[in-house]
């Protein structure tokens, strides 16, 4: 068994790889360790996403997905959420996320088989709390996108609407790492931005 955790954001600005520590514990207190960090920055309504998809194919059966929160692993929409959740399966990995304590039971090295019943109605909630999490997730996306769009029709008409502007502070260190003469992974791992990232902050200076 080999506990992979993905960890996402859905910004550049954000710092997808912010709840390693926490992960890194939880894992740490069942007595498990983690095997491989999966990590990228892009919306959990897309279904395609590199990581992911590299988690995945890498993945053995009973292999374990960890995850912070269940809407770190989506915020898809119903049909493409059951394609996601059959392809997880159809590879046999566990989800385990912090936020669902009864998917903590996927992290025993002993399948309790003396009650299968038992087992067999933990695994039948738990599929349930998933599936609810995520249905929660998705519509958490859609009030915060409605209300976002009301908040831009608003300050458009009022003549303020400047759009997302990026963290000057954070981009500065990025060059500032970089002139210091750290390498790109370094200044990724000082900044909390992905290697790629890095890049494109560093490209944008040079189109300019």
């Amino acid at each position: 068994m080999f506990i992979r955790a993905y960890l996402r954001a859905s910004t550049d600005e954000q710092n997808a790889a912010r709840a390693k520590d926490s992960l890194t514990q939880f894992v740490n207190n069942h007595g498990q360790r983690i095997a491989a960090f999966y990590t990228e920055n892009i919306s959990g309504t897309q279904l395609e996403r590199p990581e992911l998809n590299r988690l995945l194919a890498d993945t053995q059966p009973n292999d374990i997905l960890l995850v912070e929160q269940i809407d770190r692993l989506t915020r898809l929409n119903d049909q493409d959420w059951k394609s996601l959740k059959r392809h997880i399966e159809d590879t046999g990995l566990r989800i385990v996320s912090l936020d669902v304590p009864t998917s903590w039971q996927a992290l025993q090295t002993q399948t309790a088989q003396h009650d299968p019943i038992m087992s067999a109605v933990l695994d039948a909630i738990n599929n349930m709390l998933i599936d609810l999490m995520a249905a929660m997730a998705r519509k958490d996306y859609e009030t915060r996108r409605a209300r976002q769009q009301q908040g831009i029709a608003a300050a458009k008409q009022a003549g303020k609407y400047k759009g997302r502007q990026p963290d000057s502070e954070r981009h500065q260190k990025v060059h500032r790492y970089r002139e210091m003469g750290m390498s790109l992974k370094e200044v990724a791992d000082a900044t909390g931005y992905s290697r790629s990232q890095v890049c494109r902050i560093l490209a944008k200076e040079i189109q300019a």
